[in-house]
């Protein structure tokens, strides 16, 4: 059979001064063949298009009858209500077999899609346009979190539950990543600060969805507002903001095209990688920079030509947390957000500045920052810190049994384990075992005692404080000192002269 790149390869020899036999041969025509095509219609021009069905109509008696009733129907609904979804054939053709039990199999299902295709191209309802957008240099950029769940990434072998907020400009392509532990105002805030610094300038406008911490419901007049702080960040960088309708994601399609891409890049790096566990969480964003930096070198050209018209960036940066002031109750506690943080019992009584960022609190007490705390992410409300409040509770072990945050003084299950073994051995006097264990943890190191509570766990004998506590910090062992006079020489002379 004759193809079209064929006769168009012998035609280019024979323009090229090639006769007959040699252009034929370089198309691999025979001579004969290649003159009936030296000059008219390419062969697949002279075909002629086929109109007849080279097979029965499966459906040809139930067509007319039941599937267009049911296309019909489903196109009514579509126009009326604005749904996108339609009818599938996989739907139609499991009622016609049960209109018609042993008439249709199951692997009539293509020819149906097809028939209902070709219905709808003639005679369905409108379907959506894409309209292809011109985006200018400089002008926008598009900001979102993604979930990272699903990339099934690992912490030294823990499941790590995380997102990523992203930043991607609508014209040049250049994208900036940063983690995130939930959709919070401190995480927007630093993400979208230290992504301008990234591309050296500042994109004239921020397009966004209706997330909370850019967004509010107004209480008059229904519909969402741009949050105080969130109007402030935008005039410190001289920026717009455009959002999307709420419950239409696709008119975000800059900011979920690059998260489509930096996960589908990770996760295709991760593969290469051969396994999907890092030992710390630095090490994890350091291998997604890498694979946003690829990305983002491969539109290097177009990069270069926006950050050439981006708006300078402003001389400071804002805060990127939220400040709150708040006491210290009795039972050695602050709420912060909604939600409760033990500190040590020393600042019970006192006024504390709390300052919360994307990942962590930092007490202060007047302008002296004191420590961190992890801060708390999704559904939990609360975390104590049992050394914060184990002194006091040694000496009250009885508060143990009914407090309200007993089970946040488990460190582990191994610590769990113990204080069910005890409550087996020793009843209501195991609470007083534990809290001396969960002391002597805290006044030495957390890690020992609970390599000897496996320890002793595994050996399954019953065992008290005192036996944890000669495993995990046995007493040191006294050397008495032993005090030596000084010799009197004069009494050795002596002893020689005697024996002489």
């Amino acid at each position: 059979m004759v193809t079209d790149e064929q006769v168009k390869l012998f035609r280019k020899k024979r323009m090229k001064g090639k006769n007959q036999e040699q252009a034929a041969a370089a198309a691999g025509l025979a001579v004969r063949t290649a003159r009936r095509w030296e000059t008219g219609p390419l062969p697949s021009e002279t075909k002629e298009s086929r109109s007849w069905r080279t097979r029965p109509d499966p459906f040809a008696e139930v067509w007319e009858s039941e599937v267009v009733p049911l296309l019909e129907r489903d196109r009514q609904e579509q126009e009326q209500s604005g749904r996108s979804t339609s009818l599938q054939a996989k739907t139609v053709l499991g009622e016609l077999r049960r209109r018609h039990p042993g008439k249709f199999p199951k692997k009539q299902v293509r020819t149906l899609q097809r028939r209902i295709r070709e219905w709808r191209a003639q005679q369905g309802p409108p379907r959506d346009v894409v309209f292809p957008q011109e985006h200018p240099a400089g002008r926008e950029a598009a900001f979102d979190f993604t979930h990272g769940e699903e990339l099934g990434v690992t912490i030294a072998g823990v499941p790590f539950a995380h997102l990523w907020f992203t930043l991607k400009a609508s014209h040049s392509k250049w994208m900036y990543a940063e983690l995130a532990f939930g959709e919070t105002w401190e995480a927007m805030c630093q993400g979208l600060q230290s992504g301008m610094a990234d591309a050296g300038g500042v994109f004239e406008v921020w397009r966004h969805d209706n997330l909370s911490a850019a967004t509010q419901d107004l209480k008059r007049g229904g519909g969402r507002a741009l949050t105080t702080r969130y109007r402030e960040l935008l005039d410190h960088y001289g920026a717009d903001s455009t959002r999307i309708r709420a419950g239409d994601p696709h008119e975000n399609g800059v900011a979920e095209k690059g998260n489509h891409l930096l996960k589908t890049a990770i996760d295709q790096a991760l593969k290469v990688r051969g396994h999907r566990d890092f030992a710390t969480v630095d090490a994890y964003v350091g291998f997604v920079r890498e694979q946003i930096a690829t990305h983002n070198a491969e539109h290097a050209e177009a990069i270069e030509a926006e950050r050439a018209v981006l708006k300078p960036l402003p001389s400071t940066r804002l805060p990127d947390y939220s400040e709150f002031e708040t006491t210290v109750r009795a039972w050695s506690t602050i709420r912060v957000g909604g939600r409760t943080y033990s500190v040590p019992s020393r600042l019970i009584g006192h006024e504390v500045v709390v300052r919360r960022y994307p990942d962590h609190l930092e007490v202060r007490l007047g302008k002296q920052a004191l420590f961190d705390l992890p801060r708390l992410r999704g559904g939990e409300d609360v975390r104590i810190d049992y050394r914060h409040v184990i002194g006091s509770l040694v000496r009250k072990p009885g508060a143990f049994a009914r407090y309200r945050y007993r089970e946040e003084l488990f460190p582990s299950l191994t610590f769990r384990r113990t204080y069910d073994r005890l409550v087996e051995r020793f009843g209501e006097r195991a609470d007083i075992e534990y809290v001396r264990i969960l002391h002597l943890a805290a006044s030495t190191m957390e890690r020992l005692v609970e390599q000897a509570l496996s320890e002793l766990l595994a050996v399954d004998e019953g065992f008290d404080y005192a036996k944890v506590k000669a495993l995990a910090a046995p007493e040191p062992v006294t050397i008495p000192e032993v005090e030596i006079g000084k010799v009197d020489l004069k009494k050795l002379d002596g002893l020689l002269g005697g024996v002489r």
